[in-house]
């Protein structure tokens, strides 16, 4: 059995298109996942990038394709009352909820769920402690060592190349975005493709030009 370590932040619809997503996409298949919470932030300030949602000319495109791509797929979702908000009170009550900070697929639903569906504001402290109360974390989601344990995973998530979320590592392999679950399928599943040479060589593609910044 495949185990899949999916890495996801709260703060991306993507993520939570992909979450909602993942059990239809991979039906048959014989595999386990394990819920990875990081920091988003934390990956894009590592690989010197920007949120889509921080790129005002982007923002309006990501809302309009994640609603229609959310009719497509058939699941619920309205936007938060604000967007971006600042994801690390949700992220840490679900790793709080697991002795090892991986949070089962309730936890993460539950949260999830409280961001994307409703439409209400997912920062608001009156709307968390009822979450908190709802999930009732075994650990203080506040403590050093929850604390700890989100910047150790937001770490070694980008020394392992991971630059995004939804992003689901299998085999040392890494797959990312929404419309990476069939390719990630077809990997569980055997496609010779993966046997051959293509993964591994388009790292040898040589850099022509480099933008100044």
């Amino acid at each position: 059995m495949k185990e899949i370590v999916f890495h996801l932040d709260f703060i991306s619809p993507y993520a939570y298109l992909a979450f909602e997503r993942l059990p239809q996409e991979l039906a048959g298949l014989s595999y386990r996942v394990v819920h990875r919470p990081v920091l988003l932030a934390g990956l894009l300030q590592h690989h010197g990038n920007k949120g889509p949602a921080e790129i005002p000319a982007k923002r309006d495109w990501l809302y309009r394709q994640v609603l229609w791509l959310a009719q497509q797929h058939g699941v619920p979702m309205q936007l938060p009352a604000q967007h971006p908000f600042n994801p690390l009170a949700l992220l840490r009550l679900a790793l709080a909820c697991d002795a090892q900070g991986e949070p089962n697929r309730h936890v993460c639903a539950t949260v999830f769920r409280h961001v994307w569906q409703g439409g209400a504001d997912a920062a608001d402290a009156a709307r968390l402690a009822a979450l908190r109360a709802e999930l009732q974390p075994s650990r203080d989601p506040d403590s050093a060592e929850v604390k700890q344990q989100l910047r150790g995973a937001t770490e070694a998530a980008a020394q392992a190349g991971i630059f995004g979320v939804p992003s689901f590592l299998v085999d040392g392999k890494l797959f990312w975005g929404l419309d990476a679950l069939p390719m990630l399928r077809a990997y569980l599943a055997g496609d010779a493709w993966f046997d051959g040479s293509q993964w591994a060589s388009v790292a040898e593609v040589p850099v022509g030009v480099v933008r100044q910044r």
